[in-house]
């Protein structure tokens, strides 16, 4: 056996990578490196992943250039997407929730590697779901309505929903934040009333930030008695999309404006008016992925503290884009054309799966598992 290793690792680079190719990136990146020097070497070179990625995909990757890149992350990423939802999805499963909700669901989120689920609808409800049982015995998968009135979770519509370590935050047409401690099976630990209707959320360590009807970016603290931290009207219309991290909080309105705001020097960086408006954003520096009210996919790269618009994708949606999930080799659209769409995110983005429904598509929720 160590003769015929040695004699393999005598191949071209261009050999062994070739041979590379037939043996799944995970097996590669976890075992490969502890037979020798040489293999660790190939598997450590970016260019190994670089060209991997290329052969296997055949276009621009990624569409926004950044330093330090996981590229042999990316590529597990990618290579599973494309054999998740090969052939119209025909090796994955589907499973509808009905005993629930009586009214549609607008937000939805996945929790704890996905065996967590938890929806707000317009019947003012939010439910907390437990799909360990889902794929087993169905009838069993349990749901809780969140909170102790007998009216439902809030008195309007729980339009936006936004997780942080073990809590949830439920954001509702009564101008109202509740957050719930998931990890005491959802009990509600805290209240924040705010002077409209609350249509986004994002929720960091630090700071609970919402986007509300009458045009504010609002940040709070959670923790705090008095949880207001400021409140800015910087929009002339209703705030819809909202996206933050340590350092910019970025909101999108029906203005058609997308507005950067610098938490660190608590001022507006940058405003961006835009030919439509932006309904739906994921956001990880430095990349901001946008679906408007046109079915058009908005891609940003933020160098040097500003944003930037490098891409406008048509994916195939006929109408409004209602949520969009974007990692190193995933993208998933929803639209209200009644489909959710599942791509790989290239240059330009190729569709790898349809999938249709009979009724309007409200977002999609997201967990890779690493």
């Amino acid at each position: 056996m160590g003769e015929m290793s040695s004699l393999l690792l005598r191949l071209p680079l261009e050999l062994i990578l070739h041979i590379l190719s037939y043996l799944d990136p995970r097996f590669i990146l976890d075992v490969l490196p502890l037979v020798c020097h040489t293999l660790r070497d190939v598997v450590a070179d970016e260019v190994t992943w670089k060209l991997r990625v290329q052969r296997g995909i055949s276009a621009n990757y990624p569409v926004v250039e950044q330093e330090h890149f996981d590229w042999p992350a990316a590529c597990i990423e990618l290579e599973e997407q494309v054999s998740n939802w090969s052939d119209e999805g025909k090796k994955t499963e589907r499973f509808s929730l009905s005993d629930g909700h009586f009214a549609p669901v607008d937000a939805v989120l996945l929790l704890k590697r996905g065996s967590l689920c938890v929806s707000g609808s317009r019947d003012r409800n939010v439910i907390l779901w437990d799909l360990k049982q889902l794929g087993k015995q169905n009838e069993k998968v349990k749901s809780k309505v969140l909170g102790t009135a007998k009216t439902g979770t809030h008195k309007g519509w729980a339009w936006s929903l936004a997780t942080c370590d073990n809590c949830v935050c439920s954001g509702s047409w009564d101008s109202t934040m509740k957050i719930w401690d998931i990890a005491a099976d959802g009990q509600q630990v805290g209240e924040i009333r705010g002077r409209a209707a609350i249509l986004c959320l994002a929720y960091l360590s630090d700071i609970l930030v919402s986007g509300s009807y009458d045009k504010r970016v609002s940040m709070y603290d959670p923790r705090a008695s008095h949880p207001l931290i400021k409140s800015r009207k910087l929009h002339s219309s209703p705030v819809l999309s909202l996206v933050a991290d340590d350092r910019h909080i970025v909101s999108g309105g029906e203005d058609r404006t997308l507005v950067v705001f610098d938490r660190r020097v608590n001022a507006v960086l940058q405003t961006i008016q835009m030919d439509n408006y932006l309904f739906c954003m994921d956001y990880e520096a430095p990349q901001l992925w946008a679906g408007n009210n046109q079915g058009l996919v908005h891609v940003y790269g933020s160098q040097g503290g500003t944003f930037q618009h490098l891409r406008c994708f048509d994916v195939g949606h006929t109408s409004q884009i209602t949520g969009i999930c974007h990692s190193a080799g995933t993208l998933y659209t929803t639209s209200t054309d009644k489909t959710m769409k599942v791509h790989i995110p290239t240059d330009p983005p190729r569709t790898l799966c349809t999938l249709r429904h009979s009724n309007v598509v409200n977002g999609v929720s997201l967990l890779f598992q690493k």
